[in-house]
């Protein structure tokens, strides 16, 4: 190494020494020392020196406690226990909801300088307070609801899936033309769990197989959580009559499968029922 053959030759720089003129303070950890005061010793210092006022102020607060506890015992009126201005505060749950706040409050500010918009130029239901807190949720009648079916130009376009009605003006498949606009207006419950949109825009679930139940709670999911479509109330519907024709299915597999489901039903019930009077007797 270099450094060592010039060691050797007697070319090595001395060792590093403090200037002279370096300033000496007391070295707070130890009584009669002077230690100098260079960069490197700075932030131990500083620490030494807000320890020792920590202690000063500590120091102060226990004087004044005992001195309240003394007028406490002769009978003296006395003013709220002062807190410990060294005592370390916790964050906690509260500390932590605030700087969330705060966050979300300067993350809004800083939308709004940049690009205008407190949501950084994000529109959908999450950022509007009526999806937190719906104001305008109403009761719907089926002729009221047929009345926002898109075709009426200017009028926000409304669906229903199993009585709860949804605004949907944003999808284009559901204005006029559009692949779905046959659901605008009406409950078509049915005809989201069998898929016959044509025939089944009912809310008349009766009858309908277990696969197309699983479907219907699919889109009424979807439509639950999707971003844009915003429940606005429910469609109070007539009740239906049991002893009406379940609507016939589309598909001609499925109907067979459906009566056949629907005789099994029949059938047990009738069977629970003679075990039930059977029972009795």
């Amino acid at each position: 190494m270099s450094w060592l053959k010039e060691a050797a030759s007697g070319n090595a720089p001395p060792p590093y020494t403090e200037p002279s003129s370096a300033p000496k303070v007391k070295d707070p950890a130890i009584p009669n020392r002077m230690v100098v005061d260079k960069p490197a010793n700075r932030p131990f210092l500083a620490h030494r020196e807000y320890r020792e006022k920590q202690e000063a102020l500590h120091k102060a607060w226990e004087e004044r406690q005992k001195e309240r506890e003394a007028k406490i015992a002769r009978g003296e009126k006395v003013g709220p226990p002062e807190r410990d201005p060294t005592a370390q505060v916790e964050v906690g749950l509260l500390g932590l909801m605030k700087f969330l706040i705060y966050m979300l409050i300067f993350a809004a500010l800083a939308g709004k300088f940049i690009t205008g918009s407190y949501t950084w130029e994000y529109e959908s239901k999450w950022t509007q307070l009526k999806t937190y807190w719906p104001t305008n949720q109403r009761l719907f009648s089926e002729r009221l609801l047929a009345q926002f079916d898109g075709k009426v130009e200017g009028r926000p376009i409304y669906l229903a899936i199993d009585s709860d009605v949804y605004d949907v003006s944003s999808g284009k498949a559901y204005q006029p033309g559009g692949s779905y606009h046959i659901l605008a207006g009406v409950d078509a419950a049915r005809a989201f769990g069998t898929g016959c949109f044509k025939t089944h825009r009912t809310h008349d679930t009766r009858g309908m197989l277990e696969s197309e139940l699983r479907s219907l709670a699919h889109w009424k999911k979807f439509y639950r959580d999707h971003k844009d479509y915003v429940k606005i109330g429910r469609v109070s519907h007539s009740p239906i009559d049991p002893a009406s024709p379940i609507p016939e299915h589309c598909d001609p597999k499925k109907a067979e499968a459906a009566a056949k489901a629907a005789k099994e039903k029949a059938e047990t019930a009738q069977k629970e029922a003679k075990k039930s009077a059977h029972e009795e007797l």
